[in-house]
């Protein structure tokens, strides 16, 4: 277990040194820059301005001394300032980073409990009535776009019927739990009808091929009840695949779901990157997409982790030498 965390440890900073080489690189790249954009905002500025702002704020010098000062900083915990607030990027992301682990965990709870007994119950019924039907709104769930599944909510339950707010996050001078909640119903909808059909789809291939195994075939012969059959014989592992794809997915906890958040008007870490991303705030979206990154690769471990403690098969030592 050291061995194999230690090793994974390695390649996780290795691959957060080379997302922040590339990212920085790409958003220097862009077109304009925080003091392009003030000399744009401000006609009284000369060019003698321009060129003693650019070099306090170091953008005078080449992109990879820039970078190597900023990894510099980042290394000491100061991940610099974020130009559209005003204030340390950190002060900024940690906030946003909540309200989307919130809405996004809660989504994805959402999903596994509805998903795995749904999964279960059409894999235990292949090719039937049932089935087909599972899969069918399976497939519409995939197929349906956020952002109208979004509108259609907002037009039903806000305009329509007016029973939950239409965006937001709290009602102003409010900003008790109940009130929180009712602004979470709506996007938590969104997202878990969005991610219930591909996790289905997932828990019913898995269970048909577990249910087709030899084991299974000789725990029937053995007079094992059809509960426990599916409960503690098929069940655990066919949720192998499911474990590495929400592993996988770990990452949308802390990006955030974009269009949802846009559309509900919740501050996550999807709005806060788009946004900085167009307001040209280089070090609030360098911050928030290694974040994201680093969000994937634990959950890239915990998938791991998860393996081995489903399936008494795989060890670390096997990961470690697979790997």
């Amino acid at each position: 277990m050291l061995r194999f965390a230690t090793g994974r440890l390695i390649e996780s900073l290795a691959v957060l040194l080379i997302m922040s080489w590339a990212v920085y690189l790409l958003i220097g790249l862009m077109p304009g820059d925080p003091i392009d954009l003030m000399i744009a905002a401000n006609p009284n500025f000369t060019s003698a301005d321009a060129d003693r702002l650019k070099a306090l704020h170091g953008l005078d010098k080449p992109i990879m001394e820039r970078y190597g000062n900023w990894l510099l900083a980042a290394l000491q915990g100061d991940f610099g300032y974020s130009r559209t607030f005003t204030k340390p990027a950190l002060e900024i992301l940690l906030p946003r980073l909540f309200n989307t682990f919130l809405l996004m965990g809660l989504s994805l709870l959402f999903s596994l409990a509805i998903a795995i007994p749904l999964g279960v119950y059409a894999a235990l019924r292949p090719y039937s009535r049932a089935d087909y039907a599972v899969n069918m709104l399976c497939f519409a769930g995939i197929s349906v776009p956020s952002f109208w599944l979004a509108l259609l909510c907002i037009i039903l339950f806000a305009v329509r019927l007016q029973w939950l707010p239409a965006g937001g996050m709290e009602t102003i001078g409010d900003g008790g739990m109940l009130d929180r909640a009712r602004y979470l119903i709506l996007p938590v909808l969104v997202l878990t009808v969005a991610s219930i059909g591909g996790f289905t789809r997932f828990v019913r291939a898995s269970m048909m091929q577990t249910l087709r195994q030899d084991y299974i075939r000789t725990a029937l012969a053995k007079g094992v009840g059809s509960w426990r059959l599916v409960v503690h014989h098929a069940l655990r592992n066919a949720l192998l695949p499911l474990v590495t794809v929400v592993g996988l997915s770990f990452g949308n906890l802390f990006s955030g779901a974009l269009i949802t958040e846009i559309m509900f008007s919740w501050l996550g870490m999807g709005k806060m990157m788009y946004d900085a991303i167009l307001g040209n705030d280089f070090n609030l979206a360098l911050v928030g997409l290694l974040f994201a990154t680093s969000a994937t690769l634990i959950g890239n471990f915990l998938a791991d982790v998860g393996q081995v403690a489903l399936d008494p098969r795989v060890s670390f030592a096997a990961r470690s030498s697979e790997e």
